[in-house]
């Protein structure tokens, strides 16, 4: 590798002195590849047009025969050859050096260099669209090869590590993050246009809240104050409809001190939802709406192939309750044990379910039943409604269900994607659970609510009734792109330094 560096090194230092590069300052490109594909795709085998064009993108393949070179010049729409003829070069009045400037171009410019060239175009006898070259100029050279064109970058943790590598030789890849953007300006748009607006909320907080997640944990040196880089949005988004605003959002980046998994990242994207007076039905018919309408737009259609199943995201969606799920999956109706939490643990145990010791109340043990069978199961979109009180602090109750609240998660691909409540409003009921929470967090569980006391105060000014939801972008991302793990759809997902795994040996 240093032989090949020290050899494009010197190629650099010979551009240079023919004023062909190495580092341009600027090029004014008159066309795109796929424009030019497109707006001469009539050019019949062994034309010519005169017409003049220039372009600029990245060298990605180079082939030398003799007196004539073709090259293949990449930029972010597609690809296009360039036809590289000795006589035409050599002859090029506007060309210093013309004598030498096929061989310039072919000997000082390799595959992975970015040049800028002029020509017309030619459509070669095997049918390629080509641009025959007048003029050119390297814009950037590479000191260091690209991956090999067969093999690409088959080595997936080095795909995520050096991403420009990978968005380089793996068209895959830009196709996923153009999908991501244009996903996330459609949310966006759609929410604008039902009069939702987004307002931004701080990201270092000096309460950790809004979820159950152990925080990252910072300082701020002139106040001398510890902070907590979010969690959620939700409290924050919460106090501006307190403040009078009826339709919020905010579409950001999220923090929370976790594992790392194909489906959790530390660092991810999500938007959180608030619409004064609604309830989670009404949430439900909003996702309903917009996950199926930015699908349609996205992906031309609500069906969609992910890992090779079909899954079709035209509203209706399944809605059934937890209990009625677990009851179809497992035989276990846990509408029958009350508070019995041994007859629940026993129930669980001839199924063959695992019972953690931090399941002590029949709605935990509900809710385990469920991530352990049922969750994996549920491939189409599915509503899962009314969960157990004791892991949703900040879940209205339920107006009918004792020991329930009005909560829905959305679960595709086994996936929760979504989650919503009809707000508890509440100041008394928050403060007193929150309280609960707290005494979990004292006792050494990182990721229970701590308690927020200007959030509550706010509630005691008085919160409007209300229906909140959170989406985890990048699992929808996921979704329509047929991604398998999350940190495939985030650009520059966390890694362990390569000083660290050399260091321990995995």
């Amino acid at each position: 590798m240093s032989e090949l560096r020290d050899t494009r090194l010197e190629k650099a230092k010979a551009l240079q002195s023919i004023g062909k590069g190495p580092y341009g300052l600027n090029f004014r490109p008159s066309h795109t590849a796929i424009v030019l594909q497109k707006k001469y795709e009539d050019l019949p085998k062994g034309e010519e047009n005169k017409d003049e064009v220039s372009i600029a993108g990245r060298v990605t393949s180079r082939r030398v025969m003799g007196k004539l070179a073709f090259f293949t010049l990449s930029d972010e729409t597609g690809t296009i050859q360039l036809f590289l003829e000795k006589a035409t070069l050599n002859q090029y009045e506007n060309c210093p050096n013309e004598e030498k400037n096929f061989e310039n171009l072919t000997s000082l410019v390799d595959s992975g260099d970015w040049i800028g060239v002029s020509g017309i175009l030619r459509r070669t006898d095997r049918g390629e669209l080509s641009i025959k070259v007048l003029e050119w100029t390297v814009l950037s050279k590479s000191l260091q090869p690209l991956p090999d064109k067969w093999h690409g970058l088959a080595d997936v943790e080095k795909r995520y590590r050096q991403r420009y590598l990978d968005l380089i030789v793996n068209p895959n890849t830009r196709k996923t993050f153009k999908t991501r953007a244009l996903l996330v300006s459609s949310i966006r748009r759609w929410l604008d246009e039902k009069d939702f607006l987004e307002i931004e909320t701080p990201v270092l907080q000096s309460e950790s809240g809004g979820a159950d997640a152990r925080p990252f944990i910072t300082h701020h040196n002139t106040l001398d104050l510890p902070l907590y880089l979010r969690i959620a949005t939700e409290l924050h988004l919460k106090r501006l409809v307190v403040g009078g605003f009826q339709r919020v959002y905010e579409l950001g980046r999220i923090f929370r001190n976790e594992g790392i998994s194909t489906r959790h990242n530390p660092e991810f994207t999500s938007v959180e939802i608030y619409e004064a007076f609604a309830d989670y039905f009404d949430m439900m018919d909003l996702t309903e709406k917009l996950l199926s309408s930015v699908c349609e737009k996205i992906c031309g259609s609500t069906k969609i192939i992910y890992q090779q199943e079909e899954i079709d995201l035209k509203p209706p969606w399944r809605r059934a309750t937890m209990h009625q799920l677990v009851q179809e999956f497992t035989g276990i109706d846990f509408n029958v044990f009350g508070d019995k939490v041994l007859d629940a643990k026993a129930a669980m145990l001839r199924e063959g379910l695992q019972v953690p010791d931090k399941a002590n109340s029949v709605g935990r043990l509900l809710n385990e039943a469920f991530e352990q069978v049922v969750e994996p199961k549920l491939v189409q979109p599915t509503f899962v409604l009314d969960y157990p009180i004791e892991i949703s602090p900040l879940a209205r109750k339920h107006r009918t269900k004792k020991g329930l609240v009005e909560r829905f998660e959305l679960f595709i691909v086994g996936r929760e994607t979504a989650n919503a409540f009809s707000e508890l409003i509440d100041p008394i009921d928050q403060k007193e659970r929150l309280l609960l929470q707290q005494e979990k967090k004292d006792a050494g569980d990182l990721e229970a609510h701590s308690i927020d006391e200007d959030f509550i105060n706010a509630l005691e000014v008085g919160m409007p009734p209300t229906g909140g939801l959170g989406i985890g972008i990048d699992r929808f991302v996921m979704l329509l792109t047929d991604s398998p793990s999350i940190r495939d759809v985030i650009a520059f997902p966390l890694l362990r330094p390569e000083s660290n795994l050399k260091q321990t040996g995995k």
